[in-house]
């Protein structure tokens, strides 16, 4: 554990100092968020710099380097794949800023990026019989899906990857859930035994740091570049170690924030009429007079307990 407490240092130090550069940067080079209308709560925040997890995710990319001196197959592809989302999340804030709206990549084009991903990690797994899957409160009971791990781990992956993306609209909001995560899913493969962990806390530091400037109000937000990153920084960690299971519990938060896009969507075209006052769920909380802070707060403490439920089961 000193050496987790050690990296989580490095990497604080090392996206804090990243931050320090880029931000000042960002705003030099007017890459501003956009704005929509709709939420009046955030009608400040335009031209607040985005991009933010170039800095979050450099500094895990870098730090893990350094650390895992001994190449370990799965963290080596845990660094490309997140690395390839960041690229997929930075041409979609690009795209937003130069056009000054909010829309970047289209969607299928998106769609058809994470398959690719997806695709390359599910057949690792398959490849190298990473197909063993850890049973939530089963004490270590764990099944072989064999070649299911392919369609499973797809799945996995655009679903997490979207989910963490759609829980990116509030000040520390996705940022916060998902160190709560990557904390627990750390202590989780101690436990377990079954490696990677370190590379959990080296992205606990990031965020951290990353917090420190994002918590209400924001002087930089994470954009898709982070978001769609941090998404497949958790499906590789999960999947990679046998935890693909513990995602929907873990990443409760997640799944609320993607169930509640998708009821609301689904249901609108059906009726004309709205589930909840906007979606996802968090704006829902916001439009009901719950502050920002508040809202993150209760994201991240449900995070934590669930996380905490979970390990002792483990």
């Amino acid at each position: 554990m000193k050496t987790n407490f050690t990296l989580i240092l490095i990497a604080f130090f090392a996206a804090f100092l990243l931050l320090l550069i880029i931000i000042p940067l960002l705003k030099r080079l007017k890459a501003g968020q956009y704005i929509l209308g709709y939420v009046k709560e955030h009608k400040d925040k335009g031209g607040t710099p985005t991009m933010g997890g170039l800095a979050f995710i450099s500094a895990i990319i870098i730090v893990a380097l350094c650390f895992y001196s001994v190449r370990d197959g799965r963290v080596n592809l845990t660094l490309a794949v997140t690395g390839g989302f960041t690229v997929v999340g930075f041409l979609d804030d690009f795209l937003k800023i130069s056009r000054k709206e909010n829309e970047g990549l289209k969607p299928y084009q998106k769609i058809i990026f994470q398959t690719a991903i997806a695709v390359v990690a599910a057949v690792y797994c398959y490849l190298n019989k990473l197909t063993q899957l850890y049973v939530p409160f089963g004490g270590g009971l764990s099944v072989d899906v064999s070649w299911g791990i392919i369609p499973l781990v797809i799945v996995i992956f655009i679903a997490t990857v979207n989910c963490v993306n759609l829980t990116d609209g509030l000040d520390g909001l996705a940022g916060g859930t998902s160190l709560a995560y990557l904390a627990v899913i750390g202590l989780m493969l101690i436990v377990q035994n079954a490696g990677m962990s370190s590379l959990c806390f080296i992205a606990v530091g990031t965020l951290a740091a990353f917090l420190f400037f994002n918590v209400n109000k924001a002087c930089v937000f994470m954009g898709d570049t982070g978001s769609l990153s941090l998404g497949g920084l958790i499906s590789c960690i999960s999947v990679f170690s046998g935890n693909s299971l513990y995602i929907p519990i873990l990443g409760i938060m997640f799944v609320v924030s993607g169930i509640s896009v998708i009821v609301q969507v689904i249901y609108y075209k059906r009726t004309r009429r709205r589930v909840f006052l906007m979606a996802p769920l968090h704006h829902h909380f916001q439009m009901k007079g719950y502050t920002e802070c508040k809202v993150t707060y209760a994201y991240v403490l449900i995070t934590a307990v669930v996380g905490i439920i979970c390990l002792l089961f483990v």
